[in-house]
């Protein structure tokens, strides 16, 4: 029994060997081209998926050239762009195919990623367990109308057009009310220490005309 297991599978082995060596070896070469754009697609990858494991790829111009045999399926595949597929006709009168090959550009839509500057779960928690909170509209109202921030502001703000005109107005009226104030004071009619003054001396007049 196994004599004849053995025989079968040397028998589809050469069979096999033989149906490859059957087939016409052919100059397989060509371009690449976009199919909306008319543009090269360079360094597309070329593989023959015919029961051998063979990669190919274009230059940067798109263009290919390889020794295939007739009958081979040939499997384009390229970043961004949809797989394209082509079989190498059998009975071909020259031993050269060559083709224009168009791929399908293919807009892949990535999910979304979200970058945290935490490196680990534990760096999180602590750092979410240490956080303070900002305040809400509210407290920050009552935070900049607050005594202490309107007298900073007073401190440090330089005033604007109208204060220093209702300012230079008061300083003004507080300098005439002042200066009509010292005049009624240092009027001698009505102080009466100058009175008191003026008439000591004529007392001490009258005395010295009466020696």
């Amino acid at each position: 029994m196994r004599n004849c297991l053995f025989f079968l599978l040397m028998f589809c082995t050469f069979s096999g060997f033989a149906q490859v060596r059957d087939k016409k070896l052919v100059q397989f070469s060509g371009v690449i081209m976009n199919r909306d754009s008319n543009t090269v697609v360079p360094y597309v990858t070329i593989a023959n998926v015919t029961g051998r494991d063979q990669y190919f790829s274009a230059n940067y111009k798109g263009y290919f050239s390889f020794v295939a045999n007739e009958g081979d399926t040939l499997l384009f595949t390229a970043v961004g762009y949809r797989k394209e597929g082509v079989v190498i006709p059998v009975g071909l009168s020259d031993n050269k195919y060559t083709i224009l090959m168009k791929m399908k550009q293919e807009v892949i839509n990535l999910p979304g990623v979200r970058v945290y500057p935490w490196a680990s779960t534990d760096e999180f928690k602590k750092e979410f367990m240490t956080m303070k909170f900002a305040d809400d509209d509210l407290e920050i109202a009552k935070k900049n109308v607050s005594r202490e921030s309107l007298a900073s502001m007073i401190a440090s703000l330089p005033r604007d057009g109208g204060e220093m005109q209702s300012f230079n107005f008061q300083n003004n009226h507080n300098r005439l009310t002042s200066r009509n104030f010292n005049q009624r004071l240092a009027n001698p009619l009505l102080n009466p220490f100058a009175w008191g003054a003026f008439i000591e001396q004529i007392i001490q007049g009258d005395k010295s005309r009466g020696q």
